[in-house]
Formats: structure tokens, sequence, C-alpha cells
């Protein structure tokens, strides 16, 4: 999954969503240096891409994508899951306006600003200006944030190409989406329940 929904699946926990947002960035066991629930929520980013990478559905939207990128079909797909969230958002989270979850995450991760990573930080005035989280629903953005994973890393130069097959293929991969996010809520549910049990305490 990639940072809508690693951010949609913390649980509107401050913490967590601020550990799951720089999941990608702690390495190792450097996980330890922060905060308890900053801590929970960057061990939950590890258990959410385990989770994904593993899943039979997540496998087959993958395997649409092999011949253009191989091994980094599953960055393709977790980017396309992202569009679907944004664009189904009412569907999953009818209570919380997209454009307004998107509001508090920016709130929170500049009031954390200096507990972000190097690399993390670098990315931020550009997330927040381009309200790209909730952009992923427009294929053009979408499209610009994979031509600039390209350019910034060893992620094939495919872009054309990937939404090309998104779109001859928009059905099959929404389904795909709409079997797989329910499964990984229940797991996330399960995973964050004593999270949920000591707030209401």
């Amino acid at each position: 999954m990639n940072y809508l929904a690693h951010l949609a699946l913390s649980h509107d926990n401050s913490d967590v969503m601020l550990g799951n947002f720089i999941g990608d960035f702690v390495k190792g066991n450097k996980y330890s240096s922060y905060s308890p629930m900053v801590r929970t929520g960057i061990l939950l980013h590890r258990k959410i891409d385990a989770f994904t990478d593993a899943h039979p559905i997540v496998k087959e939207s993958s395997e649409m994508l092999k011949d253009l990128y191989g091994r980094y079909s599953g960055i393709i797909v977790d980017m396309f899951y992202d569009h679907f969230l944004a664009v189904n958002w009412n569907e999953f989270y009818p209570e919380k306006p997209l454009g307004k979850f998107v509001n508090r995450v920016h709130k929170i991760l500049l009031l954390n600003y200096f507990r972000l990573p190097s690399e993390a930080k670098k990315m931020l005035p550009f997330l927040i200006k381009t309200r790209r989280l909730e952009k992923y629903a427009n294929m053009a953005v979408l499209a610009r944030a994979l031509n600039i994973m390209a350019r910034n890393t060893s992620l094939p130069g495919n872009t054309n190409d990937a939404i090309k097959i998104l779109r001859q293929n928009y059905e099959t991969f929404r389904d795909q989406f709409f079997r797989f996010y329910p499964e990984i809520t229940a797991m996330v549910d399960e995973e964050l329940k004593d999270v949920q049990q000591n707030e209401t305490d």
C-alpha cells in the first residue's frame, strides 16, 4: 500500500499515523528511538507491507504489470490501489471526507516536522503543496507521481504504458482492490485493537 492507505489504516491515532508515514524511511531497529505509539505505527507499516506483498489478490494485480515492471510491479500496484482508495474513499470512510482527512494529516506531519527522517522532510512540502494524497484520484496526478519516482529511483520509466494498462483493465483492478481492502482493514483492526482499547479506557 502507498501513503494514503497507510495513513487511512492508522485508526486516526496521530502518532500511529506519523509512524506509518515514516515507515519506509526508518530501517532496521532504528524504530526503537521513537515513542511507543510512533513505534507502533512504524511496525504496523512493515506488517501492512508484508501482508500486501504476500496476498494472492495483490499478486493477481502485480501479474498484470510483470512484463512492464518485473520485480517493481508491486510498487505500481500500491500506487494504483491508492488511486482506487481516493476515488472510492466514501465507500470506506463515509464519516470523514477525504479533503478534511488530508488536512488533518498535513497538520500532524507539520507539527512533527522535526521528528521526521531527512528524506521525509524533503518530500513533505511537495506532498502538501500538491495535495497529492487526495489527488491520487486524478489519473494525470497518478502518472506524474510515477514519473517522479522513475526519475529519482530505479523504477523503470514505463508510466505511459502503465496508465494505459490501468485504463484498459480498470474494472479488473478496481475489483481486485475492493476484494483486498476489507481484508487488510481487518488485519489492521486486529493489530490495533489494544490501541483502541487503551484510548477508550
